[in-house]
């Protein structure tokens, strides 16, 4: 089957029907939306700081999605002194703008700080956006990604997703003896705060859809099991007492039960969690191995994948273990499945030809295409809109276990704009939180 793209078309018609600028991501492929951005106003040495780093934030996000592009600050023409300012129209449209961001940064009596902004659709002369929001002079930073959410979906139409978290784990040490820390990060690497010393191995970490927890897998005291961490006190518990090992945690749409893979000799099956009573189903019973299960947004179905076949490949179940399909079909193994927020699509690692990639096909299994290829590239992540995904990239290794860097990366469903996450130490197994706001 022809691959299947999905590119960036910028409309502009002078017609009532299309009254503002849009991007549409279905239609073909252009190059970055230019958009202007002058400097963000501020009238104390203390706002004008915060402004220059907040503008930074928010440059950045939107260049790091791969739709847009800042105009050249020295081609601007108008000087606008204030965010009560309106722009000269053609002035923007002489440096070829379509759409430009007109900001003022103020401190207010209580201490806090105060941003009001415009977005404004250059070529229509109109304007998309007027907001005012404000925080503690310490919650700039998400602030920025705020604002830069709220461009990004004002002009896709789709919703932002930089005032986000992403957990991952954090890799040091030797390929013979590695030290694998939980953490978690801002959407673009900022603010790591590491969540277990490094005492024992941690794996798969999921958050929960209200972002108070983390699930994940331990060989804390040399058991392999599940555990939950509460994010506000870091203490972690262990989910059930099970003969076996546990593995693949992921939490269910309403953040109530917990979906896993329970090992017992040598064959593992899923099952569900109630997290409120401790009572677990079994969901498969097959002498196969079905593990990383994934829910549908709804709670309706759950993808998975398993060797029932002789081969690992990707199989949809209702909630209840009922109706099971095979949905893959193509030449390689299938592993790690997440259903897209959008319930559109879900993603997967494939390795073929002793090439790993990150691909993507629709719930019933058409449309498969491969995103991403490497050496080794594994553990997609969707991003809350459902049109970004993590993923983790890793370096071959030398006989005495040298080399082998880990590295987060985004790309969008289109197979365009891949940028690397930045982190401390290596990186990988990233999972996205829901938006903050």
């Amino acid at each position: 089957m022809t691959l299947i793209r999905f590119f960036v078309l910028v409309f502009f018609f002078a017609l009532p029907a299309a009254a503002e600028l849009r991007i549409d991501v279905t239609g073909a492929r252009s190059e970055p939306t230019p958009v202007a951005f002058p400097d963000i106003g501020a009238y104390t040495p203390e706002t004008q700081a915060i402004a220059a780093d907040m503008a930074r934030v928010i440059e950045s996000d939107l260049v790091r999605s791969g739709l847009f592009r800042i105009v050249n600050r020295d081609a601007y023409i108008q000087h606008l002194a204030s965010v009560s300012d309106r722009p000269r129209f053609a002035d923007w449209q002489a440096i070829k703008a379509h759409a430009l961001i007109q900001a003022q940064l103020d401190a207010m009596p209580d201490g806090a700080i105060r941003i009001s902004f415009r977005l404004w659709d250059v070529f229509m002369q109109q304007q998309m956006e007027d907001r005012v929001l404000s925080t503690a002079p310490d919650g700039w930073r998400k602030l920025a990604h705020r604002v830069a959410d709220i461009v990004y979906s004002r002009i896709t139409g789709e919703t932002g997703y930089f005032d986000t978290k992403v957990a991952f784990i954090s890799e040091t040490g030797n390929q013979r003896k590695r030290t694998k820390r939980l953490a978690v990060m801002d959407s673009d690497g900022a603010n790591v705060r590491y969540l277990t010393d490094g005492a024992d191995m941690v794996l798969t970490p999921r958050f929960s859809p209200n972002m108070r927890e983390i699930a994940y897998f331990s060989y804390k005291g040399g058991q392999p099991r599940v555990y939950i961490m509460d994010l506000a006190t870091n203490a972690s518990r262990l989910v059930g007492q099970f003969a076996g090992m546990t593995f693949a945690p992921r939490f269910s749409p309403d953040g109530r039960k917990l979906i896993m893979s329970l090992a017992t000799r040598g064959n593992s099956d899923i099952y569900l969690h109630d997290l409120a009573t401790g009572q677990t189903t079994q969901l498969t019973n097959n002498p196969a191995i079905d593990t990383s299960p994934s829910f549908a947004p709804d709670g309706k179905k759950i993808v998975f994948n398993s060797d029932r076949s002789g081969r690992q490949q990707l199989y949809v179940m209702d909630a209840d273990g009922g109706n099971v399909r095979r949905i893959s079909f193509g030449e390689g193994s299938y592993a790690t499945p997440v259903w897209s927020p959008r319930g559109d699509y879900i993603a997967f690692t494939k390795i073929k030809d002793g090439q790993f990639h990150i691909g993507l096909m629709r719930p019933d299994g058409a449309g498969e295409r491969l995103i991403v290829n490497g050496w080794a590239v594994e553990a997609p992540s969707w991003a809350p809109n459902g049109r970004v995904l993590s993923f983790f990239r890793q370096e071959p290794w030398d006989e005495r276990g040298a080399g082998g860097r880990t590295k987060i990366y985004t790309i969008d469903v289109t197979g365009y704009h891949e940028q690397l996450i930045p982190t401390p130490q290596d990186a990988s197994s990233p999972a996205w939180s829901p938006l903050l706001h």
